[in-house]
């Protein structure tokens, strides 16, 4: 018996060993999560406060004035749809195509694994770099000037990383069974991938170009070397105008009116939350696969 005591001790303190690392573990990862969302709520409580109380209708709907210190940023409003609507109608067919390819058609060799090398390369490539080869690029060697269509390109190229590997891993989500289901009934591979595979995985899909549109939106250095910075409604695609995220920048470094810089700010927080409402409302309401 006392042997078999002298046994159970050292179990004993083992597992008590265990459930102290494990209480010692979720406490620090609870503590860290704490933080980072106490630091979220502190920088957009800190902007909404400083700015929600300049906006306006007017704010909204009129045209800015002497260099934007006036009047409000009604063209900017739109130059930022413009632009951002622009970059995702381009990417997202060439992203989720790509991702398609990719999982359900090409076979794993060295050549693909070096295209999703690189992908994932450009993924991590900073914005100023895509900046400096749109303007080289399109505004310069194609002569589009500064333009809608310009900034948009650009953006598509660097919000593309993203989309592949988002769709990407939602297509792997989707189990082959329901694949093969489809191909023994008579269905085409192509067949199978529009009507059973990516109605499965379209929440995924969706995810990624929220994604997507909250980098568009949000960028400086692309649209400032791509796009301009024109006070004025862009008419056409090869029109300059200037983007939310550039405006809030040009007032608060400029120094020309710190209000507006707030003012913007809190408006574009606003959008990009009320386009994630309205994202997790149509993902709630579509069929898939959850993970």
């Amino acid at each position: 018996m006392k042997r078999k005591e002298n046994g159970d001790k050292p179990m004993k303190s083992k597992q008590q060993l265990k459930k102290t690392g494990n209480i010692l573990f979720y406490g620090i990862v609870t503590l860290l999560s704490i933080i980072a969302l106490a630091c979220l709520i502190v920088i957009i409580g800190y902007v909404m406060i400083k700015g929600i109380s300049h906006i306006s209708w007017e704010f909204l709907t009129q045209e800015p004035k002497m260099m934007g210190k006036e009047g409000g940023i009604f063209s900017i409003i739109i130059g930022t749809i413009y632009v951002t609507g622009l970059a995702i109608l381009i990417s997202a067919p060439i992203g989720i195509a790509a991702a398609i390819y990719f999982n359900e058609y090409a076979k794993e060799g060295r050549v693909i694994s070096i295209i999703r090398m690189f992908t994932e390369i450009l993924a991590g490539i900073p914005s100023i770099v895509f900046g400096l080869f749109g303007f080289s690029f399109f505004v310069v060697f194609l002569g589009m000037g500064w333009s809608v269509l310009s900034g948009a390109l650009s953006l598509s190229l660097m919000i593309l990383p993203t989309l592949i590997r988002s769709t990407e891993e939602s297509l792997k989500t989707v189990p082959m069974t329901y694949r093969e289901g489809s191909l023994s009934l008579g269905a085409t591979k192509w067949k199978t991938t529009v009507k059973v595979v990516l109605p499965c995985c379209s929440k995924g899909i969706l995810s990624g170009m929220i994604l997507g549109i909250g980098r568009a939106i949000g960028e400086t250095a692309v649209i400032l070397l791509t796009v301009g910075g024109a006070l004025k409604l862009p008419m056409s695609i090869f029109d300059s105008t200037r983007t939310m995220a550039v405006h809030m920048y040009i007032m608060a470094s400029e120094g020309i009116s710190e209000s507006k810089a707030y003012a913007t700010a809190a408006l574009l927080i606003i959008i990009v939350l009320v386009i994630n409402a309205i994202a997790n409302i149509v993902t709630s309401r579509m069929g898939g696969i959850s993970r």
